[in-house]
C-alpha cells in the first residue's frame, strides 16, 4: 500500500496535482525542523556541527535519496543547486574525453541544463559544441565524436521517458560519458543507476521527494570513478581535510570531492525528516499506482473535455508521472482551476500539466479534479482578465 495522505499537511479542499513541481509538506519534516532549530542549533549553537551531526548529513540523507534511485551506498551526496551539479557533472565528463568536443543534449532537456552546458563552453573557450537534437533523434545522434551525452529523463513538459538503459549502452558503444537528469524521475519511477552503469546522475528533491522550495539537490558518481573525476569545483567542503585549512586544493575520496559549499542544514533537516515518509514503500508499486490514476484520468478528462489535447504519450511505458495537455488558453484555465482549489501548473506555449503522486492522491482525487476541469471548460470560467493575468511564477 502506498496512499500515505496522513503523512502530509495538505489544505483542507484542495486536489494537489502539481507534486512534480513542488512537493507538499510532510508533517514530520514540520516538526524535526522545529526540534532542529530549537534543540540543535537552538541549544547547542556552532557544537552542532559534530554533536547533531551536521558535517555529515549531505553523504547521510545522500544514501537515503540512492535507495530510491538504485544507488549503491556511498555513491550520493546532498548539497548545492541543481544547476552547480549539472556543471560538476558535466565538467569532469569532459575532462574525461580531452579528446572529444561535443555535449549532446535534447530539445525536451530542462532550460537550466543547457544555459549550465552553454556556460561552461564559453568559460573553456577550447572549441566545444552543444549540440541540441529531438528527443527521439537522440539515439541516432551518439557517435564517436560525442564526448557527453546530457539527458533529463523524464521530459518535463509532456511526460515523456528516455529509455535509460538503452541510450547509456548506445553512450557507452561510442565512448561517451553519460549524464542523466532525475530532477523529473526520483521519487516517481523506478531507477537502477547501478545497472544503468551510467557515469553520473543528478537531480533535485523538491519535487516528488518533498523536501520543500529550495531543497538541496543530489549528485551521483559511479563507484568506481569516484576516486578520479575532477569536480571542477573546489569548495572547502570537498577538501581532503577541511579543517586543516590548507591553500591548496586537494580533493576528498570518493563521492565527499562533490561537495562545495556549507551545507544547508535547515533544509537538509527538512528532507532528511521528508524522505523518512519512503520507509517500506517499493518504487514499483509507487509506479503501478500511478500510472492507474493517470489512466483515469486521460480517460475521464478526454471523454468529458474534447477541448484538451492530449500532449504527454498515450503509451503509459512512454510516460513518466505527470500528464500534460495543451490548450491554448492554458494559463488561464489552470489559474481558474487554482481558483477552485485543483493545483496544477502550466509550461510555456500551451501545456497544463498535472502531476500524479500516489503518496497523497487517490482515485476519488482525480475524479473530483476532472469535475472541476469539465466545469471550468464547459463554463468558459478560464475567460477572465483575472485569470489572464500572468504572474512570474507559471
Amino acid at each position: 500500500m502506498v496512499l500515505r495522505k496522513e503523512f502530509f499537511d495538505l489544505p483542507e479542499g484542495v486536489i494537489y496535482l502539481d507534486g512534480n513541481s513542488l512537493g507538499p509538506l510532510p508533517r514530520n519534516a514540520k516538526a524535526r525542523v522545529a526540534e532542529m532549530m530549537q534543540d540543535e542549533w537552538g541549544a547547542q549553537l556552532i557544537k552542532g556541527w559534530n554533536s547533531a551531526g551536521w558535517m555529515a548529513q549531505p553523504s547521510r540523507v545522500g544514501d537515503m535519496v540512492g535507495r530510491l534511485i538504485g544507488a549503491p551506498a556511498g555513491s550520493v551526496v546532498m548539497g548545492d543547486t541543481l544547476s552547480i551539479k549539472v556543471y560538476q557533472a558535466l565538467a569532469a565528463a569532459l575532462k574525461m574525453r580531452p579528446d572529444r568536443k561535443v555535449i549532446l543534449s535534447d530539445s525536451g532537456n530542462f532550460p537550466t541544463d543547457l544555459y549550465m552546458a552553454q556556460g561552461l563552453i564559453q568559460m573553456l573557450d577550447g572549441g566545444y559544441e552543444l549540440r541540441v537534437v529531438e528527443p527521439e533523434a537522440v539515439a541516432e545522434a551518439i557517435d564517436d565524436t560525442i564526448a557527453a551525452v546530457m539527458l533529463t529523463q523524464v521530459d518535463y513538459r509532456t511526460g515523456r521517458v528516455h529509455d535509460m538503459g538503452a541510450i547509456t549502452e548506445l553512450a557507452h558503444s561510442s565512448g561517451a560519458v553519460m549524464i542523466w537528469d532525475l530532477a523529473h524521475s526520483a521519487g516517481a519511477l523506478p531507477v537502477d543507476l547501478a545497472a544503468c552503469a551510467c557515469e553520473f546522475a543528478v537531480g533535485c528533491t523538491y519535487k516528488y521527494l518533498n523536501g520543500g522550495p529550495g531543497a538541496p539537490a543530489f549528485i551521483y558518481v559511479r563507484p568506481d570513478l569516484a576516486d578520479s573525476v575532477d569536480p571542477a569545483l573546489a569548495g572547502w567542503l570537498g577538501h581532503d581535510a577541511p579543517f586543516a585549512f590548507d591553500l591548496d586544493y586537494r580533493p576528498a575520496p570518493g563521492i565527499e570531492r562533490m561537495r562545495v559549499g556549507t551545507p544547508p542544514v535547515i533544509q537538509l533537516t527538512a528532507l532528511e525528516a521528508a524522505l523518512e515518509v519512503w520507509e517500506g514503500i517499493d518504487m514499483q508499486d509507487l509506479r503501478v499506482a500511478s500510472v492507474a490514476l493517470q489512466e483515469v484520468f486521460i480517460r475521464e478528462v478526454e471523454a468529458r473535455v474534447p477541448e484538451l489535447t492530449l500532449a504527454s504519450p498515450r503509451d503509459a511505458a512512454q510516460r513518466g508521472s505527470q500528464v500534460s495537455f495543451g490548450f491554448e488558453n492554458g494559463y488561464a484555465a489552470m489559474q481558474a482551476l487554482i481558483a477552485r482549489g485543483v493545483i496544477g501548473d502550466f509550461r510555456a506555449p500551451d501545456i497544463m500539466r498535472f502531476g500524479f503522486t500516489p503518496l497523497y492522491l487517490d482515485k476519488a482525487d482525480v475524479l473530483a479534479a476532472v469535475d472541476h476541469i469539465e466545469t471550468v471548460m464547459r463554463d468558459r470560467l478560464w475567460d477572465d482578465p483575472t485569470f489572464m493575468a500572468r504572474q512570474r511564477v507559471t
